[in-house]
């Protein structure tokens, strides 16, 4: 890795951050709910919401284009007293699923109770986002710039990440500090996958092994318009019987054959202005036990990080003003590495050596509304002919840069 990157890596990781999402919070149902604005009638106890996006990707080295409505998600919550609600999100991605077809999905993305025990301290018990990084709980398509989500947050952290388990949510008193600890069923080394990390070693919520379990923990400061926070996981990824784990050279038990990430970003929202940086780390010490069960060559390690700066050219002719249109101009580099760390029974895959340069133009006519554009400058390492099993006869030469060109539209409600 050069000194540069490296350089990145320790700073963002270091610095523990992202900045604030370039506006302002969002009125939806959810934070209607969430708030206790909700009216007491029967009726009005039941709210409903949603956010969706679409769009439009040119990608320069396939000559080829695509146009999709990339998500579709509708909120219901019930406020059963005080303190008793219940939160829920179903979401349909790619517009439909066809069985048989590949492509589109229909999941629950959250379904908890919540508890409030006091004006400072709750509990979640369900299926809910633990607090990593700063997509997996603010992933609405009017707080990012950019048509599609980081793809550090995407794929180091694999957000939008849910599992079956309880939280706990706090805040100090005296101090600007909010504090969560999370405990939930821990991942799938069976269903890791070369290329995408831990993602597919997800549950999200579908017969999740429960003799395998994850412990989340996150620190929030916050200022004003800034806020910095740390967070981390770790968790078994063996749920199986020990005599069948045995048999496959794994370690099993509640945090046997682990997964550990540890995440830092910083935010900063203020004079038109919007910073978001953000470092981790995943490490999984036993990938060379996995990959002779499995034969999937996950790695030992890999990281990801990026920075992004935005400014909203409306800022000084709407200061002041209630939902005022914004029009942001923005520039994100990323930088991540998926095959960081290979043990000795893996393969070195360089094209999971990524970097994506993004800039682009957000337009918000009010906050709920979104309309996008954004170059993706793409560059990889050079393809590993180790890896090439049964080539296309159509494949074209690997190209280690590539541009994409997103033209999109979102909201929220």
């Amino acid at each position: 890795m050069h000194a540069k990157t490296l350089t990145l890596v320790i700073l963002s990781f270091l610095i523990s951050g992202t900045a604030l999402a370039q506006q302002p919070n969002n009125s939806t149902a959810e934070d209607s709910l969430n708030n206790n604005t909700v009216k007491s009638s029967l009726l009005s106890n039941t709210t409903i919401g949603g956010y969706g996006n679409a769009f439009y990707q040119y990608n320069n080295n396939h000559r080829t284009a695509k146009v999709d409505l990339e998500r579709f998600v509708l909120f219901v919550g019930h406020k059963f007293s005080d303190k008793i609600s219940f939160f829920s999100e179903t979401e349909l991605e790619d517009a439909k699923v066809n069985g048989g077809e590949p492509g589109g999905e229909i999941t629950i993305e959250q379904a908890y109770l919540k508890f409030n025990l006091n004006p400072n301290q709750y509990i979640v018990a369900g299926l809910f986002l633990p607090r990593i990084g700063i997509l997996n709980e603010n992933h609405l398509p009017t707080t990012f710039n950019g048509n599609e989500r980081n793809y550090v947050e995407t794929l180091v952290i694999p957000a939008t990440w849910r599992e079956l388990g309880v939280g706990f949510y706090g805040r100090l008193n005296n101090f600007p500090i909010n504090y969560s600890i999370g405990l939930m069923n821990g991942l799938s080394a069976g269903g890791f996958t070369h290329g995408t990390g831990i993602v597919d070693g997800r549950f999200e919520g579908r017969n999740a092994t429960g003799t395998n379990l994850a412990v989340t923990g996150a620190l929030q400061y916050y200022q004003s318009g800034f806020k910095a926070q740390l967070s981390g996981y770790y968790g078994g990824t063996v749920g199986l019987r020990k005599t069948e784990a045995d048999s496959l050279g794994l370690n099993s038990g509640v945090f046997g054959t682990p997964v550990a990430m540890g995440e830092g970003d910083i935010q900063y929202n203020g004079q038109g202005f919007s910073v978001k940086v953000l470092g981790t780390i995943l490490s999984i010490k036993d990938a060379d036990k996995i990959n002779r069960g499995y034969a999937s060559n996950t790695p030992k390690a890999a990281y990801g990080a990026y920075a992004e700066i935005g400014y909203d050219l409306l800022y000084r002719s709407n200061y002041g003003k209630l939902n005022a249109p914004q029009l942001i101009v923005f520039v994100r580099d990323e930088k991540l590495d998926l095959n960081y760390r290979i043990p000795s029974n893996g393969i070195t895959d360089q094209t999971l050596n990524q970097n994506f340069v993004v800039a682009g133009l957000t337009y918000l006519p009010l906050r709920n509304v979104v309309v996008k554009g954004d170059v993706r400058l793409a560059h990889t390492g050079a393809q590993n002919p180790a890896l090439i099993v049964n080539p296309s006869p159509v494949a074209l030469p690997y190209q280690t840069n590539n541009t994409l060109i997103n033209l999109g539209v979102g909201y929220s409600f």
